[in-house]
């Protein structure tokens, strides 16, 4: 296989692409979840059908989660490759050597002994044994990545190597900052993540609330399904959902 077949299968990390099945599951999932919530609140299938149908969106929400976890988790599995690498180069062995022992070392840490990243040096190796430029080949995974990380490090080697520059200083003080600042993004997510379990919970409790009243007080729930008690419903509602898309607006914070 050459090149231009090793090209033409590689992952473009900007983008997930969910199959049809999966597409399926979180509409369902989204329908089911939403029709319950419609009826709680109003205790008639048709508002609560209509509101099920907002669940078509479901898999868009689902495509951003797991990109934003797969490239997350690429940037700490690169950082891990640099630390190799650095260490290889430190001891004396070829750029082509220290990306293959890289790969090694990520398959010590991989459960599956498989993930992107592996599969990218791979990819890498096999460029170089096709007689490709190390950095051409950099380049082109930076690009697909969009990884400032990974970005700033091709930019760097492929400069390195044009200029003649000290490459194993290069690559052992990329990979410190590099892993610095992981570790300030790490304790980031740690903080953030604590407010976004408070604020689900914020949002969970209304839903909780009148779970509880319907089951242990009927009669004092009925005036709500009836007359204005479905305006007040819909009001309610529409209030929780605003105040959902809200926190969850003021809890994005991109690290």
């Amino acid at each position: 296989m050459g090149q231009a077949g090793i090209g033409s299968s590689l992952t473009d990390y900007r983008v997930y692409l969910l199959s049809s099945g999966e597409k399926w599951v979180c509409r369902l999932a989204g329908g089911i979840f939403l029709f319950s919530v419609g009826y709680l609140f109003f205790h008639h299938w048709i508002p609560a059908g209509l509101l099920s149908g907002a669940g078509w969106v479901f898999p868009g929400y689902w495509r951003q989660y797991l990109l934003k976890r797969r490239r997350d988790t690429l940037g700490i599995q690169f950082k891990q490759a640099l630390y190799s690498l650095s260490s290889s180069l430190a001891a004396g062995r070829s750029v082509e050597n220290g990306f293959r022992e890289a790969i090694e070392d990520l398959r010590l840490l991989s459960p599956d002994h498989d993930n992107d990243l592996i599969k990218e040096l791979s990819v890498i190796v096999a460029r170089m044994e096709y007689g490709q430029p190390v950095e051409e080949a950099l380049q082109d995974f930076a690009r697909r990545a969009d990884l400032e990380d990974i970005t700033n490090f091709a930019d760097v080697f492929a400069t390195c190597k044009r200029t003649g520059g000290d490459l194993v200083e290069v690559v052992r003080r990329t990979s410190s900052i590099i892993g610095e600042k992981l570790e300030i993004q790490q304790e980031i997510r740690v903080m953030v993540s604590q407010k976004r379990f408070e604020a689900r919970a914020m949002f969970a409790a209304p839903i909780l609330f009148v779970v509880f009243m319907n089951l242990t007080a009927k009669d004092y729930m009925e005036p709500l399904y009836s007359g204005i008690g479905y305006l007040i419903s819909f009001l309610s509602l529409l209030t929780l959902g605003s105040c959902l898309l809200w926190i969850n607006k003021i809890m994005k914070i991109d690290v």
